[in-house]
């Protein structure tokens, strides 16, 4: 196995076990059942909604507050659950290349800060409780703000204790790592000089943090507490500005589309969508490889996370391609670069998170999730055709190495998979068809996944089979909730200190050429997608670029589509993209050697995001034709 596979990801998200022994399982339980309880709540609060309003004409009270907090919940505790099983993303792959010594050191240098940042933050947060708690309002039905507010602390509490009882197996090795974050905490509270002579020295800090695998919320949070911290701004500020993203209208689709693919991804849906796709297009050439890609594409989608596919169904992919004569390098290049390729079709995560995001600027207030789920339709066919293509030139010529169409078969396949085929026009026609909000077609469709899954296919035999699934997708949602939240304070740094002011009057003096500025904004977030996870990148660059590109007449939407097909591509970045490393993990291959694996596909994908970036009537047409 590659070390470096290890470091950017953990083990199998998708098909992991926890450990039933130990004096703390209980507490392992209580967790999974209270972000389970929330989802459920998540699930059954918009479709009691959508049955009031139609049979009633009546809705219910505080409905909206209760699904925001549920989302906050989730986002928290899924966090902790993250912090807990190690598997906050990190960005770096250093200390696998370190002598075993200097990585146990690097462990605890970078838990060791991520836990006092941590530690900061539940501080911020229970200011925050505090000031809520003498405001006196309530969230729904009496119950205070400032109690549903309270796992704010309780959550970022727990983080900072699970960093630092994972920073080392020692006891010893662990009182350092809290003597360091008590060092950190100190020099904070009670710095030696002004703040503002020791921020350069704590930023370099923070990034040594970094480079040695502190977690990306850390990176991004910390970075804020820090330039807030050196112009003595509050740091309560930043649970705010978590609290204001987190509890969006809007942000409870995330997890509700997010538990839908899980439900997929956990039952039997792999192998029944792979035998239909393969019985219609295992006997045309290429067919194997159009097969993943679809597949692949598909699981995407609904996932909004490319890894749990590459992670669930490489398995699956892997040796039919092999064993219909692609070569080893073109299959791990065919599987790592399909990985991403549902990112742009709806209900993608990244598609939700940009509308959110850009439409808090005033002038792109057009920018909505339905016309990015339209936007991303074009696009996405484009990319997927193109991957097809590669795979289509890789396979063999030889019409005897193909099976024959098999009409029986493809009927047999596609009743057999026939409810999951109907997924994704289950969540179309609920989003689009006049009679449900975005969330509420989010829980339509999370419990039509549901009732396919465990109730028609019986995937899941037992309760507790249901609970795991969705503690994983709670695990999930909450890593990314967590950066996302954190995010935004550094956002909220950049724009007071004007820098999308600033940088939309040099780059408007500088280029004048509005192609000269997408072929810039192309490479500038290539460059960005090696350095930054595509949801942190949402909220830090897309409140930079969408002035920019309004002021050069782009179309919201289209700008949005060209960063996430840009981030998309960035997955794929050699040495460097997260798929790589999670390729690199699931086949037990060297980093090297999926890197070069994958060029062929990202060459591809790269002529396929430049025809996106030139060509705007791909992602426009539907938009402003449906739009309507």
């Amino acid at each position: 196995m590659s070390g470096a596979g290890r470091s950017r990801t953990p083990p199998d998200p998708a098909h992991r076990t926890p450990a039933r022994d130990g004096p703390w399982c209980w507490l392992r339980d209580a967790e999974g059942l209270l972000i389970s309880l929330a989802l459920a709540g998540l699930v059954l609060l918009p479709l009691a909604e959508i049955l009031l309003r139609k049979f009633f004409r009546a809705g219910i009270g505080g409905a909206t507050a209760v699904q925001q907090h549920l989302t906050l919940f989730v986002g928290l505790l899924g966090g902790a659950l993250a912090a807990r099983e190690g598997r906050l993303l990190s960005l770096s792959t250093l200390k696998e290349f370190l002598p075993a010594r200097w990585q146990v050191c690097a462990q605890v240098y970078s838990s060791a800060l991520a836990a006092g940042i941590s530690g900061f933050l539940c501080v911020a947060a229970v200011q925050l409780v505090r000031m809520e708690r003498e405001a006196g309002q309530t969230l729904a039905y009496g119950i205070p703000l400032w109690m549903a507010q309270a796992v704010m602390p309780v959550a970022f509490g727990l983080i900072a204790l699970r960093l630092l009882w994972r920073a080392a197996e020692s006891w010893r090795a662990r009182s350092m790592a809290l003597l360091l974050a008590a060092g950190v905490a100190w020099i904070g509270v009670q710095p030696p000089v002004a703040p503002a002579t020791l921020t350069p020295a704590a930023l370099l800090m923070l990034l040594l943090a970094v480079v040695l695998g502190a977690p990306i919320f850390v990176m991004l949070g910390g970075a804020a507490l820090i330039l807030f911290w050196g112009q003595d701004v509050p740091i309560a500020s930043m649970s705010l500005t978590h609290y204001s993203m987190v509890t969006n209208p809007t942000l409870p689709t995330v997890p509700l589309f997010t538990l839908a693919g899980y439900f997929l991804a956990e039952g039997g849906a792999s192998k029944r969508l792979i035998r239909a796709f393969h019985a219609f297009f295992g006997p045309v050439r290429g067919g194997p490889a159009i097969v993943t890609v679809l597949a692949c594409a598909f699981f995407t989608s609904f996932t909004g996370a490319s890894g749990v596919t590459i992670l669930a169904l490489g398995g699956l992919l892997m040796p039919t391609l092999m064993g219909a004569g692609y070569s080893e390098r073109s299959t791990l290049g065919l599987v790592t670069g399909s990985g991403a390729l549902g990112l742009l079709f709806p209900p993608s995560l990244p598609l939700i998170l940009y509308a959110i995001v850009a439409s808090t600027n005033a002038k792109a207030g057009a920018v909505t999730i339905e016309k990015m789920f339209l936007g991303g339709l074009g696009p996405g066919v484009l990319l997927v055709a193109m991957a097809a293509w590669l795979g289509i030139r890789f396979g063999s010529k030889d019409v005897a190495d193909r099976p024959a169409f098999d009409r029986r078969e493809a009927g047999r396949a596609t009743w057999a998979a026939k409810w999951e085929l109907l997924l994704p026009v289950v969540a179309l026609v609920a989003l689009f068809g006049g009679f449900a909000t975005p969330v509420e077609a989010a829980a339509v469709t999370a419990l039509y996944a549901f009732i396919v899954e465990a109730c028609i296919y019986r995937d899941f035999k037992r309760v507790r089979e249901i609970l795991r699934v969705m503690t994983e997708c709670g695990l999930l949602v909450g890593g990314v909730l967590l950066i996302l939240g954190v995010a935004l304070g550094l956002t909220n740094y950049l724009i007071d200190a004007q820098v999308p002011t600033l940088a939309l009057e040099w780059v408007t003096g500088a280029v004048t050429s509005k192609y000269a500025f997408l072929l810039a904004v192309n490479l500038c977030l290539l460059a960005v997608g090696c350095v930054m996870d595509m949801y942190s990148a949402i909220v830090v660059v897309v409140p930079l670029i969408v002035p920019l590109g309004l002021a050069y007449g782009i179309d919201p939407i289209h700008l949005g589509i060209i960063f996430l097909a840009n981030m998309e591509l960035g997955l794929l970045t050699p040495t460097v993209g997260i798929n790589i490393f999670l390729s690199a993990y699931r086949f037990d291959k060297p980093v090297l050697q999926v890197s070069r694996a994958v060029i062929p596909m990202q060459c591809v994908l790269l002529v396929g995001v430049l025809l996106i970036t030139y060509l705007p009537p791909l992602t426009t047409l539907l938009p402003q034709w449906l739009g309507r």
